[in-house]
């Protein structure tokens, strides 16, 4: 696609990964899915406390209906993107994901960074357009017109820097991105694997293989495509390099290459076998967890 944003970042052991930045229309899609889905909880909130209201305890589910209707709207978009890994609902059904901006792993900070100022680029202003009196009695009619300038400001600003970042990005260091494969392709793996009667030269332990996880599975594939189209012995000898001293690797390694493919595909039969049995570990940084 003409209009795609390629952009390279570095991973903390300073390997270098590439990934398409999410269009501002796959964006919108995926919110405008995510608050159809906040709106949805929120009606059904809503005429489960309605169909209360003739118990001897009065307004108190209309309270528990707009308490929940405001936890929802708050920790709908955290609290998925924190379980799922930078996703939600929407993310997901488009291909999309949220990344650190500078290729670490993403923290709990950012995610709470970029989705608390959510409220001021889209709920608060939307919520002086929809009910200005709730906000502010006697709203005059400059101030609806003021929130509608801030909307468009805010909802417009991706499509005015090249990284289609919101202020939520901006501030917490984010970049959406569109998703690496969740399933790796098999070429690759089977050029990985030793010939037919042949062992693999290098043996790896499960402890070894279980330092990394399916991110880093999917940075090294990326190497090693990159290698292929365009061989670069330096890069690879200098991950090489990273790998053993990460898992504590006491062996010599002449052939890097066959080092790095061998460990590519030791590390991608460790990671299918975790998800055979329900566990699934994200990255280094993560334990084994369950589900998505």
């Amino acid at each position: 696609m003409s209009g795609e944003r390629i952009r390279e970042g570095m991973t903390p052991e300073g390997v270098p990964l590439h990934f398409r930045v999410a269009s501002a229309g796959d964006r919108a899609a995926a919110f405008l899915i995510d608050l159809l889905l906040v709106v949805l909880a929120t009606v059904l909130l809503v005429l489960l406390a309605s169909l209360a209201l003739s118990s001897p305890s009065g307004g108190v589910p209309i309270a528990i209906a707009l308490v929940g209707a405001f936890l929802l709207r708050a920790f709908y978009f955290m609290g998925f993107e924190l379980r799922w890994r930078g996703t939600t609902p929407g993310k997901k059904r488009l291909g999309l994901r949220v990344i650190d901006r500078h290729g670490g792993a993403l923290t709990t900070e950012a995610v709470v960074s970029r989705n608390l100022v959510r409220d001021l680029e889209v709920f608060l202003p939307l919520g002086a357009l929809l009910a200005p009196e709730q906000l502010w009695e006697g709203a005059p009619g400059w101030a609806m017109l003021l929130a509608l300038v801030w909307l468009l400001m805010c909802a417009l600003l991706p499509l005015f820097n090249r990284d289609r970042l919101r202020i939520g990005d901006l501030v917490g260091g984010t970049i959406v991105v569109s998703a690496p494969r969740a399933v790796l392709l098999t070429d690759l793996a089977a050029a990985a694997q030793p010939a037919a009667g042949k062992e693999a030269h290098f043996a790896f332990s499960q402890k070894q293989l279980d330092v990394y996880g399916i991110y880093e599975l999917q940075v090294l594939e990326d190497v090693l495509r990159r290698d292929a189209a365009r061989p670069n012995p330096g890069e690879l000898s200098a991950i090489a390099e990273r790998i053993k001293k990460k898992i504590d690797w006491q062996g010599e390694v002449r052939d890097t290459q066959r080092f790095l493919r061998e460990f590519y595909a030791a590390l991608r039969a460790r990671n299918e076998a975790r998800l055979l049995f329900g566990k699934r570990k994200a990255d280094k940084h993560h334990r084994d967890s369950h589900g998505p």
